[in-house]
């Protein structure tokens, strides 16, 4: 599938108050309800329809389901019942454990979820058999429609569910997200992190408790204090260890949810403690530090008010921290975005984002692995200008994106193996090129290539200029993505492929020389044969006078030049008007004709008579045209093959076109600054 170059500019975070609509009506939640209600009927979403294809896109369904709505189900339906809890998340028969967790982790944040789950629905008297959620998609907000049929079985919600049989706003929040992703068979397997981002607009982190950075607390401290979401977990050796009880009370294979962070004095020392949140409501840890402790009778009352500690079977405790290092494998960190937060929160991050693709051909370069390729990858500039507080580095997360490719798993894609890496800047603007990289080590990378929707990584590095390298593992590989850098202090980020330029020598004119080079009297003579008195050839006589020259030179290997090109070539020469070519605009034409076989040939590195469209950037660049991605993936999809070779006939083709939009986009400079000049006059 082609991707064509998505702007790569830096961009604001999307702000979720303005959610784009997507029903294909271009109709928004309020217009469709209210002309529901006029008519007086209930919603059908023709986007995702009542049938098999909204289920699986691999299979038939095991049962025969029955679509049905709420009040088809139960009496007396309600959205939300009693407020949004976690036992309003009930697992039903799709492998989508890892929504349901982050589900889960949305209820603890009232504000989040009412972002996520508009709260004025309702099964009331403007009842309309229309719902609406909205999620955060690649620096977007979305604001996804839906019907509320739902896939049952004998009377019985087949998915997502509540505990409370008359509650539906968890089953319809899960239809809303299978539509998002193009079927509820598309949810099948995921990271908790993906969907907390798409709750959020956050961005994620994992960490390995037992390799954690020294530093390890003071990111949770400060991840807490920004409101950000924090999950962590036990692994599990096998499938039977899966919700297994430990003898300190705790479940493997269980994402439980960090609520806090904090140090008290205990007998004369500071002692680092960490709060956790069994999202069962029961279930909790045994060791020191939990709810009827011995530690604690050595805490005073208000200390424990601080720090919110009861002896209640709610599910949350305090342990120690280095227990929790001991005990738990992983830890998730959803970082918000700044208008995830209230505005009282303090620490909250600064955020730069980029939009780009990988097209074959062009910019899927590849990683390192790949030295001839690799250069050709977007690049992105990361000014860090502003230490830390109190710090002498710039801390900052890149997390690199890879968009869309849930939906397009009814197309047989997967996710793609991503990474990047981080160099510091020589000093120059544009592009680098393939010795840079050849010369010159990377300053850090993520930590893994992994096909995961998004990788990310935190750094600490010194304030200065570097160049982030987003890739796909293998080269040739074509996928959108979006880059995110969340940094403590303002970093500028600059896309560096963004600048167009034109560079060319002042055209040359016909003039008769003081006397004609050897290479001229040939050239005179075979014009005179063919020609005629008159000087002047056609397109098809300028093709066979370059074929039968062209033949002669040794040095250049490569199909001849078709007439389309000699057409292409008399439009750029040709002053007089009269569609054919005179001697001396063909003596002019021949001088750029060799100074472009030259750039050919040197790009021509296997000399076969073709160049690689990946090299097409320096080439162009030889020549005096420096191109952004967006011009450069369009040309490398109008003159490659499938082999991403370009051959000599095509480089011209695409030379010339260059050379004549610039000369239009030259006289038109010229008329606009002559019309400038008479305003200035008046």
């Amino acid at each position: 599938m082609p991707y064509l170059y998505q702007d790569s500019k830096p961009r604001p975070a999307a702000h979720p108050g303005a959610a784009r609509g997507t029903h294909s009506s271009g109709k928004g939640y309020e217009q469709l309800r209210r002309e529901c209600l006029q008519r007086g009927v209930l919603f059908e979403d023709p986007d995702f329809p009542a049938c098999n294809s909204s289920l699986f896109f691999s299979e038939n369904p095991p049962i025969p389901f029955v679509w049905k709505r709420p009040g088809d189900i139960v009496k007396d339906p309600k959205f939300i019942l009693g407020g949004a809890t976690r036992t309003d998340i009930c697992q039903g028969d799709l492998g989508d454990c890892w929504l349901l967790a982050a589900i889960a982790s949305l209820t603890l944040n009232e504000k989040t979820l009412a972002r996520v789950v508009p709260l004025d629905q309702n099964f009331g008297p403007d009842y309309a058999g229309i719902f609406h959620f909205q999620f955060w998609q690649h620096n977007e907000w979305l604001d996804v429609v839906i019907d509320d049929r739902l896939p049952t079985f004998k009377g019985r919600l087949v998915f997502l569910h509540s505990a409370e049989l008359n509650e539906f706003w968890s089953a319809l929040l899960e239809k809303a997200y299978a539509k998002l992703n193009g079927s509820y068979e598309s949810l099948k397997g995921g990271s908790t992190i993906e969907a907390m981002e798409d709750f959020t607009g956050g961005i994620g982190e994992m960490y390995d408790v037992k390799v954690a950075p020294d530093n390890f607390y003071e990111i949770l401290e400060k991840a807490l204090k920004r409101c950000s979401m924090v999950g962590c977990s036990i692994d599990t050796s096998s499938a039977a260890e899966s919700e297994a009880r430990t003898p300190f009370g705790l479940v493997k294979g269980h994402a439980y949810s960090v609520t806090g962070i904090e140090e008290v004095s205990y007998r004369g020392r500071q002692v680092q403690l960490i709060r956790i949140r069994n999202p069962w409501g029961q279930v909790e840890w045994n060791g020191p530090w939990s709810d009827n402790s011995a530690e604690w009778r050595s805490i005073s009352p208000s200390e424990q008010r601080r720090l919110s500690q009861a002896a209640r079977d709610d599910g949350e405790f305090w342990m120690k921290f280095e227990d929790f290092k001991v005990h738990f494998d992983k830890v998730e960190i959803c970082n918000l975005t700044p208008d995830a937060l209230e505005d009282s929160t303090a620490h909250k991050w600064e955020v730069a984002i980029h939009q780009g693709s990988w097209v074959r051909g062009a910019t899927a370069g590849g990683c390192r692995n790949f030295l001839e390729t690799f250069w050709t990858n977007p690049q992105i500039k990361l000014h860090l200008t502003e230490k830390d507080d109190g710090q002498d580095d710039c801390t900052f997360i890149a997390a690199l994106m890879q968009k869309g490719r849930r939906k397009l798993k009814k197309l047989g894609a997967e996710m793609l193996t991503i990474g990047y890496s981080i160099y510091e800047s020589p000093g120059r603007d544009g592009h680098l090129g393939k010795d840079f990289f050849r010369y010159h080590p990377s300053k850090a990378r993520s930590k893994t290539y992994i096909n995961l929707r998004e990788v990310s990584h935190r750094f600490k590095l010194p304030p200065g200029d570097y160049i982030l390298i987003p890739t796909t593992f293998e080269p040739h590989q074509e996928a959108d993505f979006c880059l995110r850098i969340f940094s403590e202090k303002k970093a500028i980020t600059e896309d560096l492929d963004e600048n167009v330029a034109i560079d060319l020598p002042e055209p040359l004119h016909p003039t008769p020389g003081p006397q004609e080079t050897e290479e001229e009297k040939q050239f005179r003579a075979l014009f005179e044969q063919i020609s005629g008195k008159d000087m002047e050839i056609s397109a098809e006589e300028l093709e066979y006078v370059l074929n039968a020259v062209l033949k002669k030179t040794k040095n250049i290997k490569f199909k001849n030049l078709s007439l389309i090109s000699c057409r292409n070539i008399i439009s750029l020469m040709d002053t007089s008007g009269n569609g054919k070519l005179e001697f001396s605009e063909f003596k002019v034409f021949w001088e750029k004709m060799k100074k472009w076989i030259s750039i050919f040939l040197q790009f021509d590195f296997d000399k076969s008579g073709s160049m690689s469209s990946y090299e097409l950037r320096g080439a162009l660049k030889a020549a005096g045209y420096q191109l952004n991605n967006y011009l450069l993936q369009l040309i490398v999809l109008r003159y490659s093959d499938e082999q991403f070779q370009i051959d000599f006939d095509d480089f011209l083709n695409c030379l010339i076109r260059l050379e004549n939009a610039s000369r239009v986009f030259q006289a038109l400079s010229a008329k606009n600054m002559e019309f400038i000049n008479l305003n200035i006059g008046e």
